[in-house]
């Protein structure tokens, strides 16, 4: 009788086992050359969506909203900034930021730069000059000079000054391909402590800074991974108390590792820093896999008496149900890429190849190495075989599964099946509030009491804040020299939408247009009389308001509000934070304005916008939207794939439904946890459904196998989740004890949910597939599992014996329980 394919593959595996070591070996050796190439590294652009609306206007109007810019507040918490010692820290800082590599020189802004001017009338015509002029005030009569100057500069006084004038900004923005955010960091924070004394407060936040904190924490970040493998293995020793049950494992994942790191070397590609949680998740995938192949074969050892003839039948065996877990497991990481957005489309590539690597190194690896190694000693104890004795923890898990077992079938099962479905439908409610965006003041990344949040705090407490909404104001023929920012309509356009917005119940902050600076400088052009600061329709008197605030100065001054030719402009909108419930009433108030003022001009277009609200929405619709793309496209291929596999679409949906109460249980916890759905959340749910199927596939194929042999669900249902189930138990509570100090240990609080996350992924998916699945098989009965050998090598006549031999029994605790 011909073998199957799966038992003749693994027959030549190890008939030519030196030669496979040999070919794994190559292939190893390669990737790990590949390894000097990787580079942990934030690429801001990459994280913005390719074909977003906003994300587009972003990116034809870089200058106006930049999300890369770093802001400084200098506050003195004695009194005003009108002292020389507060006024020489501005002037210091101000120039020292514009010796920052990679800095914009022409967008840096603080009441000590030319930019930062005030206006008056004289007997000669119109007088502009720059606040500070050309060195600090130090005298008394400097200073009140300096001060009376402020007064005449309204713009100033609104957004560089506080209310209470004890605080003052300076802002610089950044150019992307030239900013390393490690190197800026630095060079900013020691210009920060450099200028912090006991009198002045010097905060500074942003985006770069942002990212720098970031990468400032990825030395201990590393570390507590460490600390996380650390436990891994010291876990694992306890468990195996056997030295092929440790190495196989760990050299079998750090196969892994240098393939996938390699992988992504020779690609050149960067990693994001904060997804790194995610291929040590993937180590923790590896170690399952190679748990489940361990311990079968620990059942299959004391048969033979032959490690190749044990290595070779446990591989024809667990080849078929592991290869689908790992492909299944590959495919939900790789869908990730169909979300547009760089950073992610990197990530899916990465990661999705680390994890469908799995198959060779894992599964075809662990035979070879269990062939070679010396043979186990402890192999009935791990089993459970040996009933005289045995480490208490491998019997206590045996009583456990075994427990766990009697909710599965008969009238325990029915109680769980009502639990069960409670359950669900209190979570759907749960899931159906969960947040997208940032849920908090600052940022989520770093705990609320960080240095950076109380910056930000800090910042938004005195100005009108760091997040702004821009809209566009552009002109419909780049190539026509009309300046469309000193148009009648532009102007009076953005004067009604500022209106507008300001008579809202709940107004933006503040507002600011290049139409905001043309009052004052008609006033100042009619002769100074505020009676004539109100402007006219008349293209005329517009045309001389926006002449007049140039008088003495250049359109960089502007360059904030309006281009260097002034073809195009924007109207800014500020915001205390970001929370997504700012994010979207700033868009709906702003999107009923301009329905009011129409989109579709003479000249020029309105496009709503950029600014860092609009760019943060931008990447909330996109995880918003292919979440769903990406579960309903994961489930049409577990469906498909395992319904061929199981020859059965009953069996496609029996996997699917635990997997999918898994996500809306993790759903239901993310929103007790206060956790949002984000761009750094969303690939930890495509993950959390790959764990899952991977135990349903384990445990559905063992109870396959053994419904086989016994032609009774219940008794098929015991036996499978007290052996295959006690892999799925181990592998999940050693990554939950891993994972757990990650919230204690790190300094960043994103880092501290996702160890929390991940945490629920594994005990989450881990109840489910001991629970649901077996309770699904007792309900439905299904009929696919009649089939003999369905993933199985067809080596009956072995495990025939195996149940002879009376190998992977469970203990005593298991045999009182009746059979239903």
């Amino acid at each position: 009788m011909l073998k199957p394919l799966q038992a003749r593959l693994a027959a030549s595996l190890m008939r030519n086992s030196s030669l496979s070591l040999l070919v794994l070996g190559a292939i190893t050796v390669f990737f790990a050359v590949g390894l000097q190439f990787v580079e942990l590294r934030t690429i801001f652009s990459d994280l913005l969506p390719k074909n977003h609306p906003f994300v587009e206007t972003f990116t034809d109007h870089p200058n106006f909203g930049n999300p890369l810019t770093v802001t400084i507040m200098v506050k003195n918490k004695e009194g005003s900034i009108y002292n020389p010692e507060t006024l020489t820290k501005v002037w210091d800082l101000t120039r020292d930021i514009d010796l920052a590599a990679g800095v914009d020189h022409d967008q840096i802004l603080s009441i000590a730069t030319e930019k930062a001017r005030y206006s008056e009338a004289t007997p000669f015509g119109i007088e502009s000059q720059p606040l500070m002029g050309d060195a600090v005030p130090t005298t008394d009569e400097e200073i009140l000079d300096f001060r009376q100057k402020v007064k005449k500069a309204p713009n100033a006084r609104a957004f560089l000054i506080s209310q209470d004038e004890s605080a003052t900004l300076i802002t610089a923005t950044f150019i992307e391909r030239l900013v390393d955010y490690g190197e800026l960091f630095d060079y900013v924070q020691n210009l920060v402590e450099s200028e912090r004394d006991a009198k002045h407060e010097v905060h500074v936040a942003g985006q770069p800074i942002l990212t720098g904190w970031v990468y400032s924490h990825q030395a201990a970040m590393l570390g507590i991974f460490g600390v996380t493998i650390v436990a891994l293995i010291a876990s694992l020793i306890i468990y195996m108390s056997n030295f092929v049950g440790v190495v196989v494992p760990v050299v079998t994942s750090a196969v892994a590792a240098v393939w996938g790191f390699g992988f992504v070397g020779w690609l050149g590609y960067p990693i994001e820093p904060l997804i790194m949680v995610v291929p040590l998740l993937l180590v923790a995938r590896s170690f399952s896999h190679c748990v489940q192949f361990i311990e079968r074969y620990y059942e299959v050892y004391p048969l033979v008496n032959d490690k190749k003839k044990a290595a070779e039948t446990v591989l024809g065996v667990m080849m078929t149900p592991g290869g689908l877990g790992i492909f299944t497991d590959a495919i939900g990481i790789l869908l990730i890429i169909v979300a547009p957005i760089p950073a992610m489309e990197r990530f899916a590539i990465f990661c999705g190849f680390w994890a469908l690597i799995l198959f060779p190194t894992n599964v075809l690896l662990s035979p070879l190495m269990l062939s070679l190694l010396p043979e186990p000693k402890n192999a009935a104890v791990i089993t459970g075989a040996d009933k005289d004795g045995g480490q208490f923890w491998h019997r206590a898990m045996h009583i456990v599964l075994a427990g766990i077992a009697t909710l599965s079938h008969g009238f325990r099962g029915k109680v769980t099946a009502v639990i069960t479905l409670v359950l669900v439908v209190v979570s759907i409610g749960q899931v159906m509030q969960i947040k997208v965006g940032n849920p908090v003041e600052g940022t989520s990344l770093l705990w609320e009491d960080s240095e950076y949040n109380q910056a930000v705090g800090a910042i938004n407490s005195n100005f009108a804040g760091l997040n702004t909404l821009e809209v566009i104001f552009e002109a419909k023929d780049a190539n026509n020299p009309s300046r469309v920012a000193r148009q009648s309509d532009t102007v009076f356009s953005m004067l009604a939408l500022q209106r507008n917005l300001e008579k809202q119940e709940n107004p933006p902050v503040a507002t600011l247009s290049f139409a905001d600076y043309l009052p004052e400088a008609n006033r100042l052009f009619s002769g100074g009389n505020p009676k004539w600061s109100p402007l006219d329709r008349d293209q005329q008197a517009v045309t001389a308001a926006s002449g007049a605030v140039m008088i003495g100065t250049g359109p960089k001054a502007f360059l904030h509000v309006t281009d260097f030719v002034q073809q195009n402009a924007t109207v800014s909108l500020w915001y205390k934070d970001n929370k997504q419930e700012t994010v979207d009433l700033a868009l709906e108030q702003t999107r009923a304005a301009l329905d009011e003022i129409g989109l579709e001009h003479e000249s020029f277009n309105i496009r709503l916008g950029t600014g860092t609200i609009a760019l943060q929405q931008s990447i909330n619709d996109t995880v918003d939207y292919y979440q769903w793309v990406i579960l309903g496209l994961l489930n049409l291929v577990i469906l498909v794939t395992c319904s061929y596999a199981y020859r059965s679409v009953t069996a496609g949906f029996l996997l699917l439904i635990p997997v999918n109460i898994s996500n809306v249980f993790l759903g239901a916890v993310m929103v007790q946890m206060g956790i949002g759905l984000d761009v750094n959340t969303l690939p930890i749910s495509a993950i959390g459904v790959g764990v899952g199927i991977d135990y349903g596939i384990y445990l559905l194929s063992r109870i396959c196998e053994e419904y086989t042999k016994c032609n009774n669900h219940a008794q098929a249902i015991r036996k499978a989740v007290v052996t295959t189930g006690k892999a799925i138990f181990f592998t999940a509570t050693i990554v939950l004890i891993a994972i757990l100090p990650w919230y204690y240990l790190s300094e960043l609080k994103f880092l501290a949910d996702m160890g929390l996350l991940l945490v629920m992924v594994m005990l989450i998916n881990m109840v489910v597939a001991l629970i649901v699945l077996p309770l699904e098989v007792w309900l439905v009965k299904p009929r696919f599992m009649t089939i003999k050998g369905l993933l199985g090598s067809g080596e009956d006549d072995l495990f025939d014996a195996a149940d002879k031999s009376d190998v992977g029994k469970s203990f005593e605790e298991e045999k009182a329980v009746s059979v239903n």
